[in-house]
């Protein structure tokens, strides 16, 4: 299940007016300060407007639309509500995101398609939005089929659709396949999942290595036998900043450095972890990312010692440029 424009559509459960309208969701809402689109509604979408592109980006493609900041915690009260839903029809759901879940719906009695009808009455009926279902044999089929028919979609693959409806698609629409890897396949006159499936297995882990070059030969041919996750441990927690214009002024890196332990710290507290290790990112204006860790002597969990780590990290910086963004990572994580 994945939501249709989730934090858009949630804008416009909230305010009517804007139906129809493109939306675009990210950063502080101001297209003209530094941020990057979270969300943008299908209306926004047909002018060529997509996540993570810059605000500045979107405005000049859509200057009409609509520009609104990022309510997280709204979205997050929504997301438990559809997320207590799915836990209606399964008991074993994978949450992959705020917006998207698989279910393992094996064990009912039901048949799929029924199943699918119900979550999306469901989830209309109690919040006013819509979803895509993708169905099918295994994890990666079904987040491919997810994406056919949006929005509101209902797609079912078996595994003998697979070369008439799943080798035609672009090989990006596999999961795990980012634009490096498109340009890479491109060169490689491979473009489309069929493409990719044909080539032999020994090519691609020539090209790719053994891990993903074996990834892609089983992908491209509708194989995925990952399990749903329903627990998983976090390995850290970050938190960043961009600055609205790049700064060589220690003070106020510092002092974003300082309100970032803090809700790294708040984080830490909340999930019941303590960290052994800190990071510190720096971006500079010309894009060059350094990082610096130190090791604490015993794991954490308060904010004097976080911040102290932090600092030191930030002492070993040269700050001769100036600074895009700075960030903290919380590492090492363990439980009482």
């Amino acid at each position: 299940m994945d939501m249709d424009a989730f934090f858009a559509a949630v804008e416009v459960r909230r305010r009517p007016e804007l139906r129809g309208k493109p939306l675009v969701i990210g950063g502080s809402g101001d297209p003209t300060k530094r941020g990057v689109v979270s969300t943008a509604s299908y209306e926004a979408r047909t002018c060529g407007i997509h996540s993570a592109m810059p605000l500045m980006k979107a405005y000049k493609l859509c200057p009409h639309a609509v520009f609104l900041p990022v309510d997280y915690r709204e979205y997050s009260r929504v997301s438990h509500i559809i997320k207590d839903i799915f836990h209606e029809f399964s008991a074993v759901m994978e949450d992959v995101g705020i917006d998207e879940a698989f279910l393992d719906i094996s064990a009912s009695e039901k048949s799929s398609e029924q199943i699918a009808a119900e979550i999306k009455e469901r989830i209309n009926a109690v919040t006013g939005l819509s979803c895509s279902i993708g169905i099918a044999p295994n994890k990666l089929l079904a987040k491919i089929a997810s994406d056919m028919q949006k929005p509101d979609g209902l797609t079912i693959i078996t595994e003998t659709d697979i070369e008439s409806r799943i080798w035609p698609l672009p090989v990006r629409k596999l999961w795990g396949v980012g634009p490096k890897t498109e340009g890479y396949l491109k060169q490689l006159d491979i473009q489309t999942i069929g493409e990719l499936a044909a080539a032999s297995q020994n090519q691609l882990i020539e090209q790719f290595g053994n891990s993903y070059g074996q990834y892609l030969y089983e992908a491209s041919r509708g194989m995925d036998d990952s399990p749903l996750v329903t627990h998983w441990e976090p390995k850290s927690f970050s938190r960043e900043t961009t600055f609205q214009a790049d700064t060589d002024n220690w003070q106020t890196i510092a002092r974003s450095l300082a309100d970032l332990v803090k809700e790294v710290v708040d984080d830490l507290r909340e999930k019941g972890y303590k960290s052994r290790n800190v990071t510190v990112k720096i971006r500079f204006s010309d894009f060059q990312t350094q990082t610096r860790t130190k090791t604490l002597p015993e794991p954490a969990d308060d904010r004097e010692t976080v911040r102290r780590a932090a600092f030191a990290c930030l002492a070993r910086f040269e700050l001769k440029k100036k600074v895009r963004l700075v960030g903290v990572r919380a590492g090492g994580l363990s439980t009482e």
